[in-house]
C-alpha cells in the first residue's frame, strides 16, 4: 500500500512511510548540534549563511553577466557566437544537475559541495582571463559545470541539516537570495562593467566564493552516506544518456524559432536524439544497481506532483522574467538602465509570501493549502497580466505583478520542501537535483514556447498596422531595444507598442492556461505531515 494514503498516527509519532520508505529527516541520526526544538546553533547559522552564498554565486552569475555583454564583444569580437556564452554556461549547469546530486549520495555531501564551489571558482576565474570568445565559452561551461553543483548541494545540504517541519522557515532565505539575485545583477554588472572592466564581472565571484568555502570547510559536519553492502558504482551510462537528452531539449528550446526554424532539419535531429537518450536512459536505470535517477522516487505521488508543479513554476516564471521588462520599456517607457527593478511588485511579493508559507509550515506542519492557493493566484495573475494594454498604468500593472509573485512565492520552496519529504534521507540528493532540473527544463521550455509565440503575434500585427516597413523591422528579431524604438517615426513606434502588447497577451494567456496543470496537479497532493520539531 502506497504510505501517502495509509492513516497517519497520532500525536508527533515519526513512523510513516513515503513511497515504500522511511521519512527521510525524522529517522535519520541528526548533527549533535541539531536537537529537535532547540535554537538553531551558530555553526548551523554560519553553514546557512555560506549556503546562502553559494546559492546567490550560481543565480547572480547571469544576471551580470548579461550586462557586460556588450563590453565583453567589443572588447574580444565574436559577435556571431555571443549567446554560447549564456549557452554553454546553462547546457552545462542543467546536465550536471541531476549527476552532482547523486555523487553527493554516494560519496558524501560536503566533499562533493567543496569540490563544485572549487569548479565553480576555476571558471570564474580563466572566464576573467580570457582572451577570446572562444575561451570564454569553454571556460563559461566549466564555471556552469560548478554552478549545476551550487544550487542542488545547498537544497540538499538544507535537508540533511534541518528536519522538514522546520525547513520551512528558511524558504523565506531562499526565496530573498534569489530576488536579490533578479533586482541586483543588472545593476551590479552595469556598475562593474563600468568602474572595473568586464573582467571583474567574473572576478567578483572570487572572494564570495572563497569565504563560503571556508565557512562550509570548518563548520560543516555531516554523517558518512551508509554504503554497507559494498563501494557503489557509479551510473557511467546513465549519467551519459541523462547528459546527450538534457543537452539536446536545452538547445531544441534555445535554438527553435531563433537560431534555426521549428521545423528546420537541425531542431528536428535534436529533437530524435533527446527522445532516443531519454528513452534508453530509463532503460538503463531500470537495470542498475545505484541508478543516476532512481526511479522509484517517481513512485510517491507527492514527489511526482512535485516534479510537475516545479516545471510549470520555472515554465511560468522565467517567462514573466523576460516579458515584463520588454512590455514596461516598449510601452510604458521604462528605463532598461534598472531593468531588475521593474519586477519588483512580483519578487517582493514572492519574498514576502514565501516568508509567510514557510513559517505557517513550520508552525502548523500542514502545506496543501499553499501550492492550491499559488496555482489559483499564479492562474489569476497571468491572466490579468494578459489583460494589459498600451493604455495600462504602472501602477496597475504592478499590482498584477504583485498577484503573479505571490502565487509562485506559495509554490518555489514548497515544491522543494515537499519533493524531500517524499523520499528516504540516501535519495535527498537526487530528489534536490531532479526538482531543481524539473525546474531548469521548465524554464527552458517556458520562453522558448511563450517566446515563439510573442514573436509570432509581434510580427504579424506590425505587418498590419505597419505595412513592409513593420515586417522588415520585426523580421529578424521582435525584441527591439530603446535606442531602436526612439530613431522610428510616430506611427511606427505605436504599432510596435499595439504589436508587443498584443504579444506578451498571447504569451501570458498561454502561461495561464499551462498553470491550470499545476492548480490540478495540487489538488491531487496528499497531505503527509513533516517530520521534526514543530513551532
Amino acid at each position: 500500500m502506497d504510505a501517502e494514503t495509509m492513516k497517519e498516527p497520532s500525536g508527533r509519532e515519526a513512523a510513516d512511510e513515503v513511497g515504500g520508505a522511511r521519512d527521510s529527516v525524522a529517522d535519520v541520526p541528526q548533527s549533535p548540534d541539531l536537537d529537535e526544538g532547540a535554537p538553531q546553533p551558530r555553526s548551523v547559522r554560519v553553514v546557512l549563511l555560506a549556503l546562502m552564498i553559494a546559492m546567490l554565486l550560481a543565480m547572480l552569475d547571469n544576471m551580470i553577466v548579461g550586462t557586460a555583454m556588450p563590453t565583453i564583444v567589443g572588447d574580444l569580437g565574436g559577435l556571431e557566437r555571443l549567446s554560447w556564452v549564456v549557452t554553454a554556461y546553462t547546457l552545462a549547469t542543467a546536465a550536471s544537475t541531476p549527476i552532482w546530486g547523486k555523487l553527493g549520495d554516494l560519496y558524501g555531501r560536503k566533499g562533493v559541495f567543496l569540490t563544485s564551489i572549487v569548479l565553480f571558482l576555476i571558471g570564474s576565474a580563466l572566464s576573467g582571463m580570457a582572451n577570446d570568445m572562444d575561451q570564454l565559452i569553454a571556460f563559461r561551461a566549466v564555471q556552469g559545470l560548478g554552478a549545476g553543483g551550487l544550487m542542488v548541494g545547498v537544497m540538499a545540504i538544507i535537508g540533511d541539516l534541518i528536519p522538514p517541519r522546520e525547513r520551512g522557515k528558511y524558504q523565506g532565505m531562499m526565496a530573498g537570495v534569489m530576488a536579490l539575485a533578479m533586482i541586483a545583477g543588472p545593476l551590479v554588472g552595469g556598475s562593474i562593467t563600468d568602474h572595473w572592466g568586464w573582467r571583474w564581472s567574473f572576478y567578483i565571484n572570487l572572494p564570495l566564493g572563497v569565504v563560503a568555502l571556508a565557512a562550509v570547510s570548518a563548520v560543516l559536519h555531516l554523517p558518512k552516506p551508509d554504503r554497507s553492502k559494498g563501494r557503489a558504482r557509479i551510473d557511467y551510462a546513465g549519467a551519459a544518456l541523462l547528459t546527450v537528452g538534457i543537452t539536446a531539449i536545452v538547445l531544441v528550446t534555445t535554438w527553435g524559432g531563433s537560431e534555426y526554424a521549428w521545423g528546420s532539419a537541425v531542431i528536428m535531429e535534436l529533437i530524435a536524439i533527446g527522445v532516443a537518450s531519454l528513452v534508453g536512459f530509463l532503460f538503463v536505470e531500470k537495470r542498475v544497481a545505484e541508478p543516476m535517477i532512481p526511479l522509484h522516487i517517481f513512485r510517491s505521488r507527492n514527489f511526482s506532483l512535485m516534479s510537475v508543479i516545479g516545471f510549470i513554476t520555472g515554465f511560468v516564471m522565467f517567462g514573466a522574467v523576460l516579458f515584463l521588462p520588454l512590455y514596461q520599456q516598449s510601452v510604458q517607457g521604462a528605463s532598461a538602465t534598472n531593468s531588475g527593478l521593474l519586477l519588483l511588485p512580483m519578487l517582493g511579493a514572492m519574498l514576502a509570501v514565501s516568508m509567510v508559507a514557510g513559517r505557517v509550515t513550520t508552525g502548523s506542519g500542514r502545506y496543501k493549502v499553499f501550492p492550491v492557493v499559488g496555482s489559483v493566484l499564479m492562474i489569476v495573475g497571468l491572466f490579468l497580466l494578459a489583460q494589459m494594454d498600451t493604455g495600462t498604468s504602472r501602477v496597475t500593472s504592478g499590482v498584477y505583478m504583485a498577484v503573479l509573485g505571490a502565487g509562485m512565492g506559495c509554490l518555489m520552496q514548497i515544491t522543494m520542501l515537499v519533493a524531500q519529504n517524499s523520499v528516504e534521507m540516501k535519495d535527498m540528493g537526487v530528489a534536490s537535483s531532479s526538482t531543481t532540473l524539473f525546474r531548469t527544463l521548465g524554464s527552458s521550455f517556458g520562453v522558448a514556447i511563450m517566446g515563439a509565440l510573442f514573436n509570432d503575434r509581434v510580427q504579424d500585427v506590425m505587418a498590419e498596422r505597419a505595412g513592409e516597413l513593420g515586417t522588415k523591422m520585426t523580421s529578424q528579431s521582435a525584441q527591439l531595444d530603446a535606442a531602436s524604438l526612439a530613431k522610428l517615426p510616430e506611427a511606427v513606434r505605436e504599432a510596435y507598442q499595439h504589436a508587443v502588447t498584443a504579444g506578451t497577451h498571447s504569451a501570458f494567456l498561454l502561461g495561464a492556461v499551462v498553470a491550470v496543470v499545476a492548480l490540478v496537479g495540487a489538488v491531487f497532493v496528499k497531505e503527509v505531515p513533516l517530520k521534526g520539531a514543530g513551532g
